[in-house]
């Protein structure tokens, strides 16, 4: 213990140069700069718990171009909506047996939609969902009346300013210029605007506010529009314009503040339109999206100077890698890829509860975080030095422990089984795979700790203390004693490795080994507390199964000894890499068995059917393998779902067009190579701040 503090101090203050490193001029070198609009390159504003995506104009002028692209969306932690039911659905109703070790496990899974138990199925998956918040459009009036449309917009040259968070856009419309600068208020779900241009004091440039739809589909950017014959009301208010929406589901005021007097130009159903009531070539404008709380009505300057302020902290704390000194290429493109992703997962990732893995950009899976998500979310978090955003995300646990135990209760065991496809309340879903994951149950655990090792107290082991022995209590309790007297996990086992049947398969590698951290990490909570061991978390440490092998390299579970002979399951998550890397060396871990497993990997995986995160976590396997070049490689893999946009986003498809646990993971990985001594030789990186990873 005394050897990993001494560590863990050490990586805190550890730099390969004494020199401090000019933090402004390594994130200012990745600007986002854009000179056509591109529907994948959109570009977002954000402070963790709110965020606005936008186009070329600065807003969200045109958002059916970005829809199937990455839409833009608004979203806030707190926006959610369910639709009225024909009836109480009860997760019960879903429930599907496992015969298991001779007694039947129920688990929530999916059934046909047209059954009952489909129907309360998919209730229970799209409700509650994330909803979209208003969107704010320019309109432009042109000289013959008619609205500018896209390729109206002449010029464009249009930059995302990292270091300070705000996008600066320029373009011409019918030879006018126009200026826009978009940023995000770092405290308030407040997004504030200057816009400069003729236009305004010719009175053809107005700004639409619309109210989209909650709509419950499975992947949603807000850009669906009803009618009605009730129409937004509008309500002059100190400062400015208060706006409340008619359309299903947004019960929020919409705040416009201004130092110029508002005039509403036309309202309806879904949307209203407002200008300056003065023609001048500058409007300065904020819009507050409330669930309720103060309002502000600070103008454009002042909050301009407090979210540069807050940026700059944000920057100035926290980890760093500087790649400026290394002449290989690859150096280059990992550190944009770097910046952005440590820009997009402070705005999208930085609320009080674990993000979906769209983030606050646009709706997947019905905009629901997946609980085995966080460990690419959040890992990040600490080793990059800022614990405090997983310190509030783990108030998760504690709201969801109600639900957790419900699971374990009903399924006939101990303590609690986190929910996997869930929401901010930890409410549960029906899920013909997610129900079945075990990756997610150690998490809780894995997070307590990092967080212990940066705050070496009492106060900590307390905080987390009832989370981790419910989290043991099950993972002890699931453990199945055989005849032989080893403990098996499954079967009602489905790996990260999603190929297998719950149904037969037992004894994932990764699994086993997280099991076995989970559980010793456990055991020594209990003895900084003062308090003994638990005899049964003792038995099953003792006698948990051996990490399953066949012809010298690991396999991806002990109950298919065909892991590299049948197709599929050379596809999806490699996670039995994670057993060593992802994770520390366990109890039984034969390194030169796992060096044996990656070059198989390496050589024969179907590298073209696998997820943005698969590629840090092979990347952190190699770097604990002392594997350099290979790590590097790795991460700048050439696959399709390895890819980063202009904006960093790691694109995966047309269907999952951002995916920010891959950004997670690079992070991740980067903070494990930089700690660990893993980047080539001839690389001079400095780093500072980076906290070693266990």
């Amino acid at each position: 213990m005394k050897k990993l503090l001494f560590l863990l101090a050490l990586a805190v203050a550890g730099c390969s140069s004494s020199e401090q490193i000019d933090r402004k001029t390594v994130v200012s070198r990745h600007n986002v700069h854009l000179t056509e609009a591109d529907s994948l390159n959109s570009l977002t504003v954000g402070n963790g718990r709110f965020a606005m995506t936008v186009d070329v104009t600065g807003l969200q002028s045109f958002p059916d171009f970005y829809e199937n692209g990455v839409p833009l969306g608004t979203q806030s932690e707190w926006a959610w909506y369910s639709y009225p039911a024909e009836r109480e659905y009860r997760i019960e109703e879903t429930m599907a047996d496992i015969e298991s070790h001779g007694r039947k496990v129920p688990y929530a899974r999916q059934h046909p939609s047209e059954t009952e138990a489909g129907k309360a199925g998919n209730y229970l998956r799209q409700n509650p969902h994330r909803m979209h918040l208003a969107k704010l459009r320019f309109q432009f009036v042109k000289e013959d009346g008619s609205l500018a449309e896209l390729n109206d917009i002449q010029s464009i040259d249009q930059t995302l300013d990292v270091w300070s968070g705000e996008i600066k856009s320029q373009y011409m419309i019918e030879g006018k210029p126009v200026s826009v600068i978009t940023f995000c208020d770092q405290k308030e779900d407040k997004i504030s605007v200057k816009v400069e241009s003729e236009l305004i004091k010719a009175g053809n440039l107005k700004v639409n506010i619309a109210y989209p739809e909650p709509l419950d589909v499975w992947k949603y950017g807000g850009n669906t529009f009803g009618e009605g014959e009730e129409v937004c009301q509008t309500q002059k208010v100190e400062g400015g314009l208060s706006i409340s929406s008619p359309v299903m589901g947004h019960n929020y005021q919409t705040l416009v503040s201004s130092d110029d007097e508002i005039r509403v130009t036309d309202q309806g159903y879904s949307s209203v339109n407002i200008q300056p009531d003065k023609g001048d070539v500058i409007w300065t404008f904020s819009v507050t999206y409330e669930q309720g709380g103060s309002r502000t009505s600070q103008g454009f300057e002042t909050s301009g100077q407090e979210n540069a302020m807050a940026w700059e902290n944000f920057w100035n704390s926290g980890g760093m890698i500087d790649f400026g000194q290394v002449t290989d290429e690859r150096a280059t493109e990992l550190e944009r890829r770097m910046i952005l992703s440590m820009y997009l997962t402070k705005i999208n990732c930085g609320g009080s509860s674990f993000p979906q893995e769209t983030g606050l950009t646009y709706n997947s899976w019905y905009g629901k975080p997946h609980m085995e998500m966080p460990w690419w979310h959040s890992t990040q978090w600490p080793l990059w030095s800022r614990p405090e955003v997983l310190r509030e995300q783990m108030s998760w646990y504690t709201r969801a422990m109600e639900g957790a135990r419900a699971i374990a209760e009903r399924q006939g065991f101990k303590g609690v089984r986190w929910q996997k496809m869930t929401d901010n309340e930890g409410g549960e879903t029906a899920s013909s795979v997610g129900s079945y994951l075990l990756w997610n149950q150690p998490h809780s655990i894995w997070f307590a700790e990092l967080l212990y090792q940066q705050d070496l107290s009492e106060e900590t082991l307390k905080t987390y203390e009832r989370i981790v022995n419910e989290t043991a209590e099950f993972m002890a309790d699931f453990a199945w004693k055989d005849s032989t007297g080893r403990y098996i996990l499954g079967p009602g086992v489905i790996p990260a490795q999603e190929r297998f049947n719950p149904q037969d398969t037992y004894n994932p590698t990764y699994e086993l080994a997280y099991w076995r951290l989970a559980l010793e990490t456990a055991q020594s909570w209990s003895e900084r507390l003062g308090k003994p061991r638990n005899e049964k978390w003792d038995e099953v440490l003792q006698n948990l199964s051996e990490l399953p092998q066949k012809d010298g390299v690991y396999l991806a579970t002990e109950s298919t000894p065909d892991s590299y002979t049948t197709e599929k399951f050379m596809t999806d998550h490699p996670s039995v890499l994670g057993t060593y890397g992802m994770l520390p060396e366990t109890s039984g871990l034969d390194k030169e068995v796992m060096k044996a497993t990656f070059e198989k990997i390496w050589t024969d995986w179907k590298w073209h059917d696998t997820w943005g995160w698969d590629f840090p976590m092979v990347s952190m396997t190699a770097t604990r393998l002392g594997m350099k070049e290979k790590a590097v490689d790795a991460l700048l893999m050439p696959i399709k779902t390895n890819t980063y946009l202009k904006n960093g986003h790691n694109f995966q498809d047309q269907r999952l067009t951002i995916y920010l646990p891959g950004n997670g993971g690079l992070l991740t990985a980067l903070a494990l190579m930089a700690t660990s001594d893993g980047f080539p030789e001839d690389w001079e990186v400095r780093w500072e701040g980076l906290v070693a990873m266990p």
